[in-house]
């Protein structure tokens, strides 16, 4: 399975880099590929490394202004003229997404995937990963906008919540029926 993973290029706290490592080694080893946004640092770094290093693949859509901070070994990396052509690529490109931890830029990701579905644009299986309760706040306003009548399909339908990197993956392989 092909699994865009939306997440920070900031170097963080090891609660949030050892179950990103963790995550990915169960992606490389399932055999699945890393979509991602191409970047050598950070936590993209940590992930792209754990796929890589237990056996998976790596598919990168960098973009031209941070093209200098593209990885050099990915299976295969795309160069981006905008933003938005990256998210577009991105979600192009894979067959189910999950959301990890990151600023606002993820946050953009993530809100926009989710408007997508939420509008028939697409139809993949979308996770918020919640290392360290670090979506709370998002998952009680996503609550609250479908208790207020703000979202037309329930909230079941748009995203899945796991705690981790297990609950995700096994999430997605039954969704591919791959379990």
């Amino acid at each position: 399975m092909k699994i865009c993973v939306f997440l920070s290029a900031a170097d963080l706290d090891d609660r949030y880099t050892r179950p990103a490592r963790d995550f990915a080694e169960l992606l490389g080893k399932g055999g699945h590929t890393l979509v991602w946004g191409g970047s050598e640092s950070g936590l993209m770094k940590v992930v792209a490394d754990g796929v890589q290093e237990s056996g998976g693949q790596l598919v990168g859509v960098s973009v031209e202004f941070l093209a200098a901070k593209a990885r050099a070994d990915a299976d295969e990396m795309v160069i981006a003229r905008d933003l938005a052509e990256r998210k577009a690529l991105l979600l192009e490109k894979a067959d189910a997404v999950v959301i990890m931890v990151g600023g606002t830029g993820t946050l953009d990701e993530a809100t926009e995937i989710l408007e997508l579905k939420k509008h028939g644009q697409h139809d993949k299986p979308v996770v918020l990963l919640n290392t360290a309760g670090f979506y709370d706040g998002l998952r009680q306003q996503f609550q609250r906008m479908e208790d207020e009548g703000f979202l037309p399909v329930p909230l079941t339908d748009l995203v899945f919540f796991a705690k981790d990197g297990v609950g995700a993956l096994a999430y997605l392989e039954e969704w591919s029926g791959l379990r």
